[in-house]
């Protein structure tokens, strides 16, 4: 693209050092470029005026052409005012300014016609419009009257210093007229012709001063597909540069280890789910290519299993294999439950995470060294370089999100030549949208049945008035012998939310049920209190756990079969639905409970009956994306591909997003290194992207 665009952006008339500072402090906005591409967020029709007969309070936005008759200033001292009356052929009404009352004064012309913008208010019966937007009929300047016309967005920083949304928008009309003719075309032309885009700089004018709202609409597709286009190609560019440059293990053999855990050792018949997921996975397997593969599947719907009979699968290949997860509690429920399924078979599993004993850690190292040793769990401690195999065949990494990219990349670094493959599960269900993007270059299986003999979760929303039925609930429940969570949004009092906080609740819960025993856990505590007041709670010693978050991804207690969540509107709707998985994992009924307080915005609304309606983890994350917007999600920062949307909205951009998906297959299915003349523009932008993730390549 134009080189006229790099330019930095205080040399744009009307900008300065000073102008610029502000630009590049609140916005990050450097060049020319990135002030073009800093879209509105809406935008106000221009192109209409108004008769002043016509005018009422109600409307948000008026313009009107009238002649100002009669100017003179009221009040005085802080409540001095300017007040001028404008008239057309139909009224007149007032135009009130309280501030830059002597520069008004100097620079109104009596008896001219004005073109006046602004919003309609009421006071004592009459209507006004204070600090109106005005421009001499004659004299029409950059204001784009006529047009629907651009509001950005801005900080009160920004405002301070007299750059709010009118004067961005006056910045870039000047810059527009700078920039005709110098903006070149980023997508080849046969693309542009089959796609029947807009052109770059028509669209580019047409976001920032539309003409009129087909104009607009053209201009917004063709600045979003290009958007989610070149991301696509940059997310399957690396996925095709993965496979051609990356070879895998070949895993041809199904045999002694798998067939026997199979047919003897497997205690409950699998889902469809998980036998479709397993066929995937022995697919991608057999071929010469490295796995990359998203697991994705609600919590308890069985993904370690699936990540184990993986394992067998390396095993009879003569592979060791890891399972890496986010925290030290995981990793331990992780190798019980791989020790539990293979208790007879003979194989050697490990744990290491940081609190492994010195001496325990030397064997580790020297069986995981000299192949004595198959399957190994635990947590980051396996990145570090003392940690070296004999043949590591196959990485497996839990809950993805929590783990940056670098630090995934260590793993691969296990093995000289070729990478092992890699299995990641994610219990955090994500919308399809997200998932075409944040893991666009992993190939996705999905687990989306329960396992035989679990029960859906039971999900009631109450409010305050209903409590004392909620602890009755609650204590008939642990008298059947089931154990109860208490989920509260706070540590300790906060003056800003007056929330009910976990230790009062712990007090007061103490006081409700003075014949049980509470654990407390939260984020606060050292690792080793939490871990024994979870191990407590695990052990059945205490039969109501009153914690924060912290539980969210963690424990596995399949007697307990009881949520209650405090405050449930402060919490985000992935969370609750994260919260809610941890009970179900029994064969008892379970039941998550919401209490909330009456007062409860729309978005508190739609969360809570989102949870009580469905189960289903990925319809709530849909409904979680367009409550929040993608940028919330986690994983969209961690996940290495740092892309930055500036127009296009996953939540609602879904078919443009697979369109450009489609397209860019299309296109790399074709010519796969875009060597070929016509995608030479395609190459150029690729390469001069800022995020361009080349040195991630191959990294899952």
């Amino acid at each position: 693209m134009s080189v006229f665009l790099d330019q930095e952006i205080k040399f744009l008339p009307g900008v300065g050092p000073k102008r610029a500072e502000t630009l590049n402090k609140e916005l990050k906005l450097f060049t020319f470029r990135d002030l073009l591409y800093y879209y509105p967020y809406k935008y106000i029709d221009r192109t209409r005026f108004y008769k002043i007969a016509e005018i009422h309070a109600q409307m948000p936005y008026i313009q009107v052409r009238g002649i100002i008759r009669g100017l003179e200033t009221v009040g005085s001292g802080p409540k001095e005012r300017l007040s001028a009356r404008l008239y057309d052929n139909s009224g007149s009404l007032e135009l009130i300014w309280f501030r830059g009352i002597k520069w008004q004064k100097e620079n109104l012309k009596l008896d001219t016609e004005y073109i006046v913008f602004g919003k309609p208010v009421e006071f004592g019966g009459k209507i006004s419009v204070v600090h109106p937007e005005m421009e001499i009929e004659q004299e029409k300047t950059l204001l784009p009257s006529g047009l629907f016309q651009g509001y950005y967005n801005t900080t009160e920083n920004m405002k301070k210093k007299f750059l709010n949304s009118k004067a961005i928008n006056k910045l870039l009309l000047t810059l527009l007229d700078l920039v005709r003719g110098k903006i070149n075309e980023t997508l080849p032309a046969y693309l542009v012709e089959k796609m029947k885009l807009m052109p770059l700089e028509e669209a580019l004018t047409n976001i920032h001063k539309p003409e009129n709202t087909l104009e607009l609409r053209k201009a917004t597709f063709r600045l979003k597909f290009e958007e989610l286009f070149f991301i696509q190609l940059k997310i399957l560019a690396l996925k095709h540069n993965r496979e051609q440059k990356f070879k895998g293990f070949r895993f041809e053999k199904v045999g002694y280890n798998f067939n026997t855990f199979f047919s003897d050792f497997l205690p409950f018949e699998l889902t469809g789910a998980q036998k479709k997921v397993i066929k995937e996975i022995r697919r991608d397997l057999n071929r010469n290519i490295q796995m990359n593969r998203l697991l994705q599947g609600d919590v308890g719907s069985g993904k370690t299993l699936v990540a184990l009979m993986t394992m067998l699968i390396a095993m009879d290949n003569g592979f060791q294999s890891c399972l890496m997860a986010p925290t030290e509690i995981l990793a331990q429920q992780h190798y019980q439950s791989i020790s539990r399924f293979l208790n007879g078979m003979n194989i050697n599993v490990g744990l290491l995470t940081g609190s492994t004993k010195v001496s325990d850690r030397k064997e580790i190292h020297e069986a995981l060294q000299n192949g004595g040793m198959q399957i190994i769990v635990g947590t980051h401690a396996l990145i570090e370089d003392t940690v070296t195999f004999d043949k590591l065949g196959l990485v497996v990494i839990d809950e993805q999100h929590r783990f940056g990219v670098a630090q995934r990349a260590k793993l691969w670094q296990k093995n000289d030549l070729i990478p092992p493959h890699i299995l990641v599960m994610t219990a955090t269900p994500i919308p399809r949208t997200l998932a075409m993007t944040v893991y666009g270059d992993l190939d996705v299986s999905v687990i989306d049945e329960l396992p035989p003999g679990r029960k859906p979760i039971h999900t009631l929303h109450f409010y305050e008035n209903r409590r004392k039925q909620v602890y009755n609930f609650m204590h008939q429940q642990i008298e059947k012998g089931t154990q109860v969570y208490v989920v509260y949004p706070l540590i300790s009092e906060s003056e800003k939310m007056d929330l009910k906080d976990l230790e009062k609740g712990f007090r007061h819960l103490s006081e409700v049920f003075p014949d049980y025993r509470i654990s407390m856990v939260h984020g606060k505590m050292k690792p080793g209190e939490k871990d024994a007041a979870m191990q407590k709670f695990k052990a059945g010693e205490t039969q109501i756990m009153v914690a924060t978050t912290v539980i969210e991804v963690g424990v596995d207690v399949p007697n307990a079969a009881v949520m209650v969540i405090e405050s449930a509107e402060r919490f985000g709707l992935s969370q609750l639905h994260q919260l809610r998985g941890r009970v179900g994992r029994g064969a008892e009924q379970s039941y998550c409970i919401l209490m909330s307080s009456y007062k409860l915005g729309n978005e508190s609304r739609k969360r809570l009956e989102t949870m009580v309606r469905t189960n289903d983890g990925f319809e709530i994350a849909e409904v979680d994306m367009k409550l929040r917007g993608p940028g919330d999600l986690e994983g969209t920062q961690q996940s290495g591909m740092g892309f930055d949307l500036k127009i296009a909205n996953l939540a609602k951009d879904s078919e443009i997003l697979q369109l450009a998906r489609n397209t860019a297959n299309d296109i790399l299915d074709d010519d796969p290194y875009l060597q070929k003349e016509q995608n030479q523009i395609l190459l150029q932008n690729l390469l001069s992207s800022k995020e361009t993730g080349f040195d991630w390549s191959s990294i899952s």
